[in-house]
């Protein structure tokens, strides 16, 4: 019931819209309740009467008939119009908005989150569990309230008949209600079983797609075939449990609802026999039992529905109740103006409780203006300091400023504000190269974003491709080379031109033309700006103002590239070992 209370807060909105919507569903199920009245009128009153002549009967008949086109032809449809698209109108805008905040919501989870949550996961909860939410709003909210009503209604009607025939009628009705209960109870975890199972099929297809590549290039079709497999055997064997206790219910039910209306025509009958029901009653009474046993039915596959919809409630709110690891507190400044000087003071850092500290008390000052290469062994935690600094992460102990204001007192979206990084992956979405370009600056001119290509040594490999600019580059920059992609990032940094500028093994993995002219567009960025450079390859960095070497999680050297050679410690063995392999592989070409 939480859930619900919580989904309400979304459809409160737009409750009078729904009011509406009920009010115009009561018309539009209430105007087939008249059916059955003009058939007993028609035969008893017209038909068996009489002491009516043919010409009396055939009047009546036409003015009856006439009513009821001008109803069923005239009334209806625009009821009918107006209810359906009012239903579809509103559970639309409330999914609208349940998806508009998930996605605000995952744009504020953490990077520990998605390091080990699958997108796929991720997706279908925002897509399909989402999607089944809006049962509940048509049929829960709507449709249900109008199957009860045209009941309550019809039994009125009924009643007024002959009170014995329907007492008849709905003698069945606490039976059903008990099948009903009994049968729905355990539906809601099978259904969410079964979501479950599914968000791990779409999950795993999603990885698997991504990795296609690997899977060809290994061969490993059978094996990935078989990984499938399984996953989707598991999901198979929920949603067969699902269906199983499904049918049975249906079962039940519909046996129920189909042995009311024999009884009805069984006992209408022996009535008609002795007198006491006409048959235009008994003949409204057959009609009633349609009307009162298939919102029955309907009732039935409704809470099917809503079984099914309660269980995707849970899931979206188990997603939306995440929490987030980087929580900006009541008093946080915004970070306007950044003069670039960042330090870490006694940072120690791990990801996650139980695990080893991955920084251990690091010590570092970097004044505006300066830059400092991050090197040593993988691992050894290079990368982890750098992320730290846009507050990625939050440390365990000690503190990490920018111009003296620890970044835990600043609101993390101001200090990405400031911050420009170059990835060893970096990713690009699948839109035009002038779109990739303007994520770093989304309100910029043509003119400032092919400046900013220029600065890039983009520029010219742009305008290669046939459409310049406006060129698609394919999901994730695949149409690209890494070399191209990294510039394009490159250019991304450039137009958001800020003071603060992070390096992250953006030159690995190049060829050596690639690599010449990223390191020249790298250097122009770098110019006047507080710059972290983490690199494998320390030929790459040789130039920088400073050269920090972390070895499990500490600080061991520092200084330039020729102070660390004169002290012949870790740097200049890492140098010369990368020196002779760089040596070798020449030999060998």
């Amino acid at each position: 019931m939480y859930s619900i209370k919580r989904y309400l807060a979304f459809v409160k909105p737009y409750k009078w819209k729904i009011a509406l919507t009920i009010i115009i569903g009561l018309l539009k199920f209430g105007i087939p309740l008249i059916m059955p009245l003009i058939t007993m009128y028609v035969i008893d009153d017209i038909i068996l009467n009489d002491g009516l002549t043919s010409s009396e009967q055939i009047e009546m008949l036409i003015w009856i008939m006439g009513i009821a086109f001008f109803v069923f032809l005239i009334l209806r449809p625009p009821i009918e119009y107006y209810r359906q698209y009012l239903a579809q109108f509103v559970s639309s805008k409330i999914l609208y908005d349940i998806r508009k905040q998930l996605f605000d919501h995952i744009q504020k989870l953490s990077l520990k989150y998605y390091s080990k949550t699958k997108t796929g996961e991720i997706i279908s909860r925002v897509i399909h569990d989402v999607e089944q939410t809006k049962t509940f709003v048509v049929t829960g909210l709507m449709n249900i309230w109008l199957d009860m009503a045209t009941i309550i209604i019809a039994v009125a009607i009924m009643l007024t008949i002959d009170p014995i025939l329907t007492l008849i009628a709905i003698i069945l009705f606490p039976i059903y209600g008990f099948s009903v209960k009994y049968f729905y109870s355990r539906l809601r975890q099978l259904t969410r079983d079964r979501s479950q199972a599914l968000a791990e099929v779409q999950g795993h297809l999603h990885e698997r797609v991504q990795g296609m590549p690997v899977i060809r290039g290994f061969a490993l079709e059978e094996h990935a075939q078989g990984e499938f497999d399984r996953k989707n055997d598991k999901y198979l064997d929920r949603a067969l449990r699902f269906t199983n206790w499904n049918a049975k219910s249906y079962a039940v039910t519909h046996t129920i609802t189909d042995i009311a209306p024999l009884l009805v025509l069984a006992f209408g009958g022996y009535f008609v026999i002795g007198g006491a029901v006409t048959i235009g009653a008994m003949m409204a009474f057959v009609q009633y039992m349609e009307r009162v046993y298939n919102p029955l039915r309907r009732l039935v596959n409704s809470l099917t529905q809503l079984t099914q919809a309660h269980a995707s409630m849970d899931r979206v709110f188990e997603f939306m109740d995440e929490k987030y690891d980087i929580v900006d507190h009541p008093n946080a400044q915004k970070l306007e103006r950044v003069h670039g000087d960042v330090s870490f003071e006694n940072v120690s850092f791990k990801y996650d409780d139980d695990e080893e500290l991955v920084l251990k008390n690091v010590n570092l000052t970097i004044p505006k203006g300066e830059t400092v290469a991050l090197v040593g062994m993988s691992g050894g935690g290079k990368s982890t300091l750098v992320s730290l600094i846009p507050r990625f992460y939050d440390i365990a102990s000690g503190a990490v400023k920018i111009d003296g204001a620890d970044v835990r007192d600043l609101k993390a979206r101001s200090i990405r504000d400031q911050i420009g990084m170059v990835l060893q992956d970096n990713i690009l979405f699948s839109d035009s190269v002038a779109m990739n370009i303007r994520m770093g600056n989304p309100n910029a001119t043509n003119e400032a974003v092919v400046a900013a290509a220029k600065a890039a040594n983009a520029h010219d490999f742009i305008m290669e491709f046939p459409n310049g600019y406006e060129t698609l580059v394919g999901e994730r920059g695949v149409k690209l080379s890494g070399g191209q992609k990294q510039r394009i990032a490159i250019a991304r940094v450039f137009l958001k031109n800020p003071p603060l500028l992070i390096l992250d093994e953006a030159t690995s993995a190049l060829d050596l033309e690639s690599e010449q002219l990223i390191q020249e567009a790298m250097q122009k960025l770098a110019y006047n700006r507080t710059t972290f450079i983490v690199a494998h390859r320390l030929s790459t960095i040789t130039h920088a103002d400073r050269i920090v070497l972390i070895n499990n999680g500490e600080i061991r050297e520092e200084g330039t590239h020729e102070e660390l050679m004169r002290e012949r410690g870790l740097y200049y063995d890492l140098f010369q070992v990368q020196e002779l392999d760089q040596d070798n592989s020449i030999s060998k070409l």
